[in-house]
């Protein structure tokens, strides 16, 4: 076990971005569309496939009311993509991961195994089978064995991971996935993702057919994930084959009149999915930090790589097949930005049912007023061409500054937090791609967004909706109200295109 030292983070002021990288920084001409190019939309329509399934749950091993004990085992596995067994980096041995099931308020104790092959070192530098564990969008402990992301292990470690969740709300899918510094693209690409449902508090919802939907894509190559290119760090990496919990365009049987509720997970690497279920709405009940004070129609909704969306599908009256699409979004990279593709098909189907949405969900989410002496802090994310020359790697820096460890030690911008404080935070892009902003620990709502998709910036900014990943449009921005409460220690925040995070955007937040 490594344990990543403290003692030299670089600390800089906001202003400070480095003059090495242009006021749009991008590399054109890397084997993507890098300004969004687009001539035409390619419709992707693969014929209808198996019955929908959940993620298998995992076990849980303890019989203590209030705790729930998981192993997990990082390894290779042979997993069926498609109809083409590849070997894919997993959880115990599924596509996607096993499903933690908690309810809040439990302790969650987690056996981890790194059983990962020595297969050399990446283009990042780092030794492949190295990695550690991150549960993405948890308001638990950044410290000792709580979700602590300065925490590697190399291959053959074991390690006891243990979450408090008696201060985590109620009510959210999060999800898990390595966090190791130079390795987090190629392992969640190569299969290591997985969903954590958090149950709710109120029983408005508890009526209605649930499932759990893990949006990610990939290409094979070999009988493996197909290898991270340069072009692939720059631009972030999509896949050829788009799939719904490890299945090409599944079928979900619904009734007629029934409503059904869907908790999504976006855990590609790069893909952003503009969702459309045709001839119906998409209620939006849950974001990423919670419930919603009551459902809100939507005709899409949009998932940057991270983000999470809990909706309730009323079924049409009329049976027929209903194709759940991913419409073409520009994030100013990837094929997406040209694709409409057929991610799953609900069958309306069997004897009517009717159900109604429910009126109100959860009255205690609103909207915060931002309190008098907020702090102000200022991000700029900037993609850099320095080292492209050559066949070297690019750059990606918050406020200038790449992330990075040498021997142990950090260099990174970082902001240093008082606890039980609020701060503004307001990030800029500078670049020519979105980049979804993540930060741990601490859930936020968005203020502003300045730029890119219309309809998630108005759903965004007047919903009272508790976010940990949102889109900052290329050469936009948002601001942000960030709560800074219930624990100390360091973390991160960064962008979610995790090709990004690897090449250094990304910062440490040492709340002290």
């Amino acid at each position: 076990m490594k344990q990543l030292s403290r003692t030299r983070l670089a600390i800089v002021t906001a202003g400070a971005v480095a003059a090495l990288f242009a006021s749009n920084g991008m590399a054109m001409g890397m084997g993507g569309c890098m300004m969004g190019c687009t001539s035409g939309t390619t419709v992707i329509d693969p014929p209808r496939g198996a019955a929908f399934q959940d993620p298998p749950v995992m076990a849980n091993l303890s019989a203590t009311p209030g705790i729930v004990e998981v192993n997990l085992e990082a390894k290779l596995a042979p997993i069926n993509i498609n109809g083409s067994v590849a070997n894919l980096q997993t959880y115990n041995g599924t596509y996607p991961a096993p499903t933690i099931k908690l309810k809040q308020g439990d302790l969650l104790k987690v056996h981890f195994k790194n059983s990962l092959p020595d297969a050399g070192n990446n283009l990042m530098g780092q030794p492949r089978a190295d990695t550690n564990l991150h549960t993405h969008g948890f308001h638990v402990s950044p410290e000792g064995n709580s979700d602590n992301v300065m925490l590697h292990f190399s291959r053959n470690q074991t390690f006891d991971y243990q979450y408090d969740l008696a201060l985590h709300p109620g009510g959210n899918l999060n999800w898990y996935h390595p966090h190791a510094h130079g390795n987090a693209a190629e392992q969640v690409w190569a299969g290591q993702a997985g969903a954590i449902d958090v149950d709710d508090e109120t029983t408005v919802l508890s009526g209605y057919e649930t499932h759990i939907m893990v949006l990610k894509d990939i290409s094979l190559s070999g009988g493996a994930p197909a290898a991270h290119t340069d072009s692939d760090f720059m631009n972030g990496k999509e896949g050829n084959v788009m799939m719904v919990n490890g299945k090409v365009n599944p079928v979900l049987a619904m009734r007629p009149g029934q409503v059904q509720r869907w908790k999504i997970v976006n855990a590609s690497n790069a893909r952003f999915y503009k969702l459309k279920l045709a001839g119906h709405n998409l209620n939006v009940v849950g974001t990423d930090g919670g419930l919603l004070d009551k459902p809100y129609a939507q005709s899409t909704v949009l998932l940057s790589p991270g983000e999470r969306i809990d909706v309730l599908v009323k079924a049409s009256t009329t049976k027929a097949y209903y194709k759940l699409t991913a419409e073409p979004y520009n994030r100013g990279a990837g094929a997406s930005a040209s694709q409409q593709i057929t991610l799953l098909t609900a069958n309306v189907t069997g004897t009517s049912l009717s159900q109604s949405l429910p009126t109100s969900v959860n009255p205690g989410a609103v909207r915060m007023a931002v309190p008098a002496g907020a702090v102000q802090r200022s991000l700029t994310l900037s993609m850099g061409m320095m080292g492209m020359m050559g066949g070297g790697m690019g750059m990606a820096t918050i406020n200038g500054i790449a992330f990075s460890e040498t021997n142990g030690a950090i260099d990174a911008y970082t902001i240093p937090s008082l606890l039980n404080t609020y701060e503004v935070w307001t990030i800029y892009n500078n670049s020519m791609m979105d980049h979804p902003f993540h930060q741990h620990v601490n859930h936020a709502q968005v203020l502003s967004i300045s730029g890119g998709d219309s309809t998630y910036a108005s759903f965004y900014t007047t919903k009272p909706a508790w976010k940990d990943t949102v889109i900052v449009p290329r050469m936009g921005s948002i601001k942000l109200l960030v709560p800074v409460k219930d624990f100390t220690g360091m973390t991160m925040f960064h962008c979610h295109i995790l090709e990004h995070e690897d090449m250094g955007m990304m910062g440490v937040w040492d709340i002290r």
